[in-house]
């Protein structure tokens, strides 16, 4: 399993408890990833080649893809590399999130989109996505910038007016209200990584009418995906994966 989200760590708890062979493969980028009941391996793979390697070399029978929405390029990875190994591949992927009303979201394609999608005045935004695209905001100096990590940053944030809060999700809406509120935030920038886990700070935006720029999620090539954990383990069984002794 290709994991890393929320989704991944109930779907190891399930193979774990119903005695499936796995491994839990997290890509390294949190200094302490969240512990799992599956022996566990941290790292990339050295590529496409490097995973079919390593499919061939481990006798994998099956992949589940449960990294994040944003992982494109493990993602589409993850694909060819199942391709050319024969080994059948199922994405296990939460649906986007969908407007409602009252919610004041620009949509964008991408980090330029969303740096662009922002006021030409000095602005206070919530800047939710993660660590490793920062310096794409660098481009907008004039904002003060809150981000949420959930490891410290090492060294200097690549942001001239930045604070950042250290904290692991699930969040909740009480909690990104009262964050929102006493940073005086007047901007959001989120990708549409949907499920439950991170959706507080877009409820807590619609209370409080705050605008959202929301970057859509990158394309990934063809594949099948379920969007429920009893969908995955249908899936696997559609496909012959059984437990340990059976």
């Amino acid at each position: 399993m290709l994991g890393g989200t929320t989704e991944a760590s109930r779907l190891a708890k399930t193979l774990a408890e119903q005695g499936f062979e796995a491994v839990f493969s997290y890509a390294g980028r949190t200094d302490a990833p969240v512990a799992q009941p599956l022996p566990t391996r941290i790292g990339g793979f050295g590529g496409i080649n490097g995973l079919v390697d390593y499919l061939k070399r481990e006798g994998v029978s099956h992949v589940i893809d449960a990294t994040h929405p944003f992982a494109a390029q493990m993602s589409a990875n993850a694909v060819a590399a199942c391709a050319t190994a024969g080994v059948p591949l199922c994405a296990f992927e939460r649906a986007p999130w969908a407007a409602q009303e009252g919610d004041r979201w620009t949509h964008v394609p991408d980090l330029a989109g969303a740096v662009a999608a922002l006021p030409q005045a000095p602005a206070r935004v919530f800047l939710a996505i993660g660590k490793q695209h920062l310096a794409e905001f660098a481009a907008a100096p004039q904002h003060h910038y809150l981000l949420r990590l959930v490891d410290p940053p090492e060294g200097a944030l690549p942001l001239p007016d930045a604070k950042a809060v250290i904290a692991r999700g699930p969040f909740d809406i009480q909690g990104d209200t009262e964050l929102l509120r006493s940073e005086t935030i007047t901007h959001i920038v989120a990708k549409n990584a949907g499920g439950a886990g991170a959706e507080a700070k877009l409820i807590a935006a619609r209370s409080l009418d705050l605008p959202v720029i929301l970057i859509d999620r990158p394309m990934v090539p063809a594949r099948e995906i379920r969007a429920t954990l009893e969908g995955v383990m249908g899936w696997l069984a559609d496909h012959g994966a059984t437990p340990r002794g059976v």
